[in-house]
C-alpha cells in the first residue's frame, strides 16, 4: 500500500472526514470504529511511517512523538488512573490492518492478560 491509497494518509489530510478528538502539527487520535474495549484510541502520526524496520529518523521520530502524547490523550479520556494497555502491530502478522504505523490506547474496563 502506498500513502495515496492509506485511508490514515487520506484523514491526516483531510481527504477523509474524521472526527479527530487530538490533533497537533505531528499526529492525530480518532476512535477505533472496531473498538475491542470501552476506550479504544487509535494514535497515528501525520507522515506516513510505514513499519519502523526500515523506518527513517523522521519517521522514528514521528512514532516517539505518539508514545509521547499517548499518556495525555489517555489522561484526557478518562484513563490516567484506572490504568489503560498501549499497542502496536507490526505487519500482517501481528494483524495489523492498515499499514501505517499507530498505537491503539485501549482501556475504561479491566483487560484480559495479553499471555
Amino acid at each position: 500500500m502506498n500513502q495515496r491509497d492509506c485511508i490514515f494518509c487520506g484523514i491526516s489530510q483531510g481527504e477523509i472526514t474524521s472526527n479527530k478528538i487530538f490533533e497537533d502539527d505531528q499526529a492525530f487520535a480518532i476512535l477505533d470504529i472496531s473498538p475491542k474495549a470501552p476506550e479504544h484510541v487509535l494514535v497515528i502520526p501525520h507522515i506516513h511511517v510505514g513499519d519502523l524496520i526500515n523506518a527513517s529518523l523522521p519517521e522514528f521520530q514521528a512514532a516517539r512523538h505518539c508514545f509521547e502524547i499517548a499518556p495525555q490523550i489517555a489522561k484526557s479520556r478518562g484513563l490516567g488512573l484506572s490504568g489503560y494497555r498501549l499497542v502496536t502491530n507490526q505487519g500482517a502478522d501481528s494483524g495489523q490492518e492498515v499499514p501505517h504505523f499507530h498505537l491503539h490506547i485501549l482501556g475504561g474496563r479491566k483487560l484480559q492478560g495479553m499471555g
